[in-house]
């Protein structure tokens, strides 16, 4: 299960936006390889994935994905790679790499962040195998970048994992959630972070809202327009899939290793 905002570009613009990058990109020969491979498997996943049973939801589990010419996977291009990161957990050196682009009003962000993420952190993530980031995809709304926002000012106090935590736990079940900032605040305090007054003010911090909404920029640019939307190694995934869907393109991916 996945969720698309309804102003979404249709399927037959969105290929062709993209089939005008990739012709740009030949054009130019500026080495894109790797984001081509990730545009035509992103619009093949999305296509594939509408169902008239549920709004949003992925009929298709995974997508592969073919080698690059670097070597690298996918996720590995995409990923951001800092050691420092306060969105992503796992060795930075893990053999597989899975990226996330969610939004905090997402109902089946939310179903993945609650039934399946803390399986993946348990059998993976701690073990070493697997390297496991976040990246913005406020798609809902000023409320979804608020939060995202929050979420990143909960991280710069070493909260940003226990922050999309307790958000997420208190998630309707359909629908998007209201988030105004009484609430975001709440969710700070649950989350044990350490200086509220700090958070607050963080909130309102410009520099943290542009990397919200220029990460959310990057994912539409590479056609994450729908949420949640993961890169597992060479393999696309799209929506909440369940766990063994996850799983078996872990093992997958290892397996390559």
């Amino acid at each position: 299960m996945s969720e698309q905002p309804k102003a979404n570009t249709n399927a037959t613009s969105l290929t062709s936006e993209l089939q005008r990058k990739l012709r740009l990109a030949q054009r130019f020969n500026v080495g894109l390889g790797a984001l081509v491979v990730f545009l035509v498997v992103v619009v093949a996943t999305q296509q594939m994935g509408s169902s008239g049973v549920l709004p949003g939801a992925s009929v298709q589990p995974t997508a592969t994905a073919s080698g690059t010419a670097s070597g690298q996977s996918l996720a590995a291009q995409v990923a951001r790679n800092r050691a420092d990161d306060p969105m992503a957990w796992g060795d930075i050196n893990a053999p597989v790499v899975l990226v996330e682009w969610t939004d905090f009003r997402c109902p089946y962000c939310a179903v993945f962040a609650n039934q399946t993420l803390p399986t993946l952190m348990t059998d993976y993530v701690a073990s070493g195998k697997v390297r496991f980031e976040v990246h913005d995809a406020a798609l809902f709304g000023e409320q979804s970048v608020d939060a995202a926002v929050a979420a990143r000012a909960a991280g710069a106090q070493g909260k940003y994992g226990e922050y999309m935590t307790a958000l997420y736990a208190a998630a309707p079940e359909s629908g998007h959630p209201d988030l105004p900032e009484a609430k975001l605040v709440a969710f700070a305090e649950k989350a044990g972070v350490p200086d509220i007054a700090k958070f607050k003010t963080a909130l309102k911090d410009a520099a943290l809202r542009k990397e919200v909404t220029d990460g959310t920029l990057a994912a539409q640019k590479i056609g994450v327009n729908s949420v949640p939307f993961f890169v597992v190694g060479n393999q696309v995934v799209n929506g909440a899939q369940p766990l063994m869907n996850f799983q078996s393109a872990i093992e997958t991916e290892l397996a390559k290793k």
